[in-house]
């Protein structure tokens, strides 16, 4: 993958390429960054950097062959390990490498994908995917065989806050002293779920949102979008590029999610007092406990930042409202009175311990049943 096919981020090209030249590469880094930014695509380019012996901060001037081994990420030093979970194709045990074949479609379909896409790609969005314990064993097997080159050995490791408890402090050791020329690169959106003892063996950068600006030329460019659809895309993403494309298709399940939030608050305002509205609410929460939990998780995060929009326009804080809502007789400004800084840390608190709770296998249905009846409440609460 070529530096100058990654959007934006130039300082930490340059910082990367710059370490490599100088011969100064640290030996486990971890690269921070919301879902959309490029953390995964640079991840790639440097490992390819590294790899193919390149300089003058482009993947084109050093070795060839090795170079071509990256149009389809099949080089035999650079070892992947991503959130995984059993699957009709894996029945037990389930590894890395048994999904290397849909790992390798996701990197040259959709190189700036979310965790959500990945799973939606193996047909287990109903599961919760880990870095696990088996994991952690097939990686210190393979680092521990000599490099196929005779070079460096990369290890990067997506999603790194998906590594249970077991698998990280099995990698402890080799992360902190890995054998020679070995490098691992970690990749994360949440580093505060990564412990501790594995953080501080790693030199952490954090990789900013992309600018809108960015956004705009990249969808100019590769889907040939009018400059102004282009500009009003950029600013719905929020730095987010996975975003931008899914728009682009409207593909994105943020249009499903708007459906289902709408519904949801029209429900719950109705509910004051009135018996029918609350069994609404009921068969809500029991159709979405039917979608798998990655899907309730990601939904209830859109919710999150649904009522963070919300109240930005309430406070008049324009600039940073970047939704836009789709359905039919909803207007954004009309919903924002509701959501004031009497009530927002009580939905915020509420959503974010379903979040929780569904993560850890609680039952969906009572989880919304009760979040709902809960917002019922808070969405009343007046203003002080």
């Amino acid at each position: 993958m070529l530096f100058s096919d990654i959007l934006g981020q130039e300082h930490i090209k340059k910082h990367l390429t710059q370490s490599v030249d100088n011969n100064r590469i640290p030996h486990a880094q971890l690269f921070v960054g919301k879902e959309g930014c490029g953390t995964l695509p640079m991840a790639l380019a440097y490992a390819q950097y590294i790899l193919c012996s390149n300089s003058g901060g482009e993947n084109n001037t050093g070795n060839e062959s090795c170079n071509l081994k990256f149009k389809n990420f099949s080089h035999p030093d650079l070892h992947f390990a991503f959130p995984v979970t059993t699957s009709d194709k894996v029945k037990s045990k389930p590894v890395s490498s048994f999904y290397l074949e849909e790992w390798r479609q996701l990197l040259n379909e959709q190189p700036y994908g979310n965790l959500f896409d990945w799973y939606k790609l193996l047909g287990v969005d109903n599961k919760q995917g880990q870095i696990g314990v088996d994991e952690a064993v097939e990686i210190v097997k393979s680092l521990t065989l000599k490099s196929y080159e005779g070079g460096h050995k990369v290890m990067l490791i997506w999603m790194a806050e998906k590594m249970n408890t077991a698998c990280a402090n099995k990698l402890l050791k080799l992360i902190e002293e890995p054998p020679k020329d070995t490098v691992f690169i970690l990749i994360a959106e949440d580093e505060e779920q990564i412990i501790n003892t594995i953080r501080s063996r790693c030199q952490i950068l954090h990789f900013p949102p992309l600018a809108e600006e960015v956004i705009k030329e990249a969808l100019i460019k590769q889907y040939e979008v009018e400059p102004a659809q282009a500009i009003k895309i950029a600013h719905q993403s929020n730095g987010n590029y996975n975003k931008a494309c899914d728009l682009i298709y409207r593909d994105s399940e943020d249009i499903q999610f708007e459906t289902w939030f709408i519904f949801w608050i029209r429900s719950a305002f109705k509910a004051k007092g009135n018996k029918a509205a609350i069994h609404d609410l009921i068969s809500w929460s029991e159709d979405i406990a039917k979608t798998g939990r990655e899907t309730q998780k990601q939904f209830l995060n859109f919710c999150l930042d649904f009522f963070r929009q919300a109240l930005l326009l309430n406070y008049n804080a324009t600039d940073l409202v970047f939704f836009e809502p789709k359905t039919d007789k909803f207007k954004l400004e009309n919903f924002a009175p509701f959501v004031h800084g009497n009530n927002i840390m009580d939905i915020s608190n509420e959503l974010q311990d379903a979040i929780y709770h569904i993560e850890r296998n609680g039952n969906s249905k009572i989880i919304l049943t009760d979040l709902s009846i809960k917002l019922t409440r808070l969405l009343h609460t007046k203003k002080a």
